[in-house]
């Protein structure tokens, strides 16, 4: 069976046109064609010879994740939903920000997936539902990104590690369409406009510090005490708080780059004054931003009935709360509903699909 050769990075095609004779200038023009052009065929490779085509299409198969369904929201927001090889399937979606005095939207954000479902099982999730299929190779990640692209006239500007499934259960995937998407051959996104979510995986943290990743990180936070948090999220008893934040310290002191939290309110549960005075604690450890997040219900099957038993925090107490982030000098967003109406907002992505969603033989 032929390699698919769509996920490769640059240095896997000098290799391989290394090993065909090829000289490196020729991987160039590969990864330029397959990233930035974005063929589906070794025939629109117009500046590569003829031979080196055909002999191309005999080793290799160029094999992208295809939407099989598209749903537009009453706000704009777009959701696609993907088919993969094996017949499985992932939720991407497009969310525009709101328009500047021309009517252009400022900002044009991808919220990608990075896995089938999600092992995760946090309660407020609809993903975890599905629990986990596998995780997305490098093609289907990078692939998202660009068939969204192609299928829309505004240009991507922002894209964020937030939709199915747990950036850092598949970092590495996730690191090489980080490094073909933001290369400067591929026409792509800025590092700097690129955001991976966490919920709180230490390592992964501290490998993103490590190896000077120029993307930003967002904490799944959600809590500031570990019973609650645990309550919520399951990974909390492998990963406390105590743990997290080191590590989300050590990330500072090694990029100095501000850090996102991530909190979705919930009625009575993690919306009161005390929450927001430790919230503050907490975040200040490091120079932060908090999105604050309404909570999404999601109507999905699930093993535990725990998620019915959360509501939503009412709207003004969610500006309340916000309100004393703010006296605090924390920098707050509070994140829109958007897409609600066709079950894509925060939390709510899970397959309501058959499965029987084959790529055409």
């Amino acid at each position: 069976m032929n390699n698919n050769i769509f996920g490769y990075t640059l240095a896997e095609l000098e290799e391989a046109s290394t090993q065909a004779g090829l000289p490196r200038y020729r991987a160039e023009q590969l990864f330029y064609w397959l990233y930035n052009r974005r063929v589906d065929d070794f025939s629109e490779f117009h500046n590569v010879p003829r031979l080196i085509r055909e002999s191309l299409s005999e080793k290799y198969i160029i094999r992208k994740p295809l939407v099989r369904k598209e749903q537009t929201s009453a706000d704009g927001t777009q959701k696609f939903l993907f088919g993969l090889e094996d017949g499985r399937a992932v939720e991407t979606v497009l969310i525009p920000a709101e328009s500047d005095d021309r009517d252009q939207p400022r900002r044009l954000t991808i919220c990608v997936s990075t896995q089938v479902g999600c092992p995760l099982d946090c309660r407020f999730c609809a993903t975890a539902s599905m629990k986990l299929k596998r995780n997305l190779t490098t093609g289907e990640i990078v692939g998202q990104y660009m068939a969204v692209q192609k299928r829309t006239d505004a240009r991507i500007t922002n894209l964020v590690f937030m939709g199915m499934g747990e950036p850092m259960l598949n970092m590495d995937n996730v690191m090489r369409a980080v490094g073909i998407i933001t290369h400067e051959k591929t026409g792509g996104i800025a590092a700097s406009r690129i955001t991976l979510s966490t919920a709180g995986m230490v390592e992964g943290i501290r490998r993103m510090a490590d190896e000077g990743w120029k993307i930003k990180l967002a904490l799944s936070l959600h809590a500031t005490t570990d019973d609650l948090r645990l309550q919520l999220m399951p990974i909390n008893k492998k990963y406390p708080l105590a743990v997290v934040m080191d590590a989300i310290e050590y990330y500072y002191r090694k990029t100095r780059m501000r850090v996102t939290y991530e909190y979705i309110l919930f009625n009575g549960l993690n919306d009161g004054v005390e929450d927001a005075r430790r919230l503050v604690k907490i975040a200040r450890r490091v120079p932060p931003k908090v999105n604050i997040i309404p909570f999404h219900p999601a109507d999905v099957s699930s093993d535990t009935d725990a998620a019915t038993t959360l509501e939503a925090t009412p709207r003004w107490r969610i500006e309340e709360f916000a309100d004393a982030l703010r006296a605090s000098n924390i920098t707050v967003m509070l994140r829109s509903s958007s897409g609600l109406d066709i079950d894509a907002a925060c939390g709510q992505l899970a397959l309501r699909e058959p499965a029987s969603l084959q790529h055409p033989s």
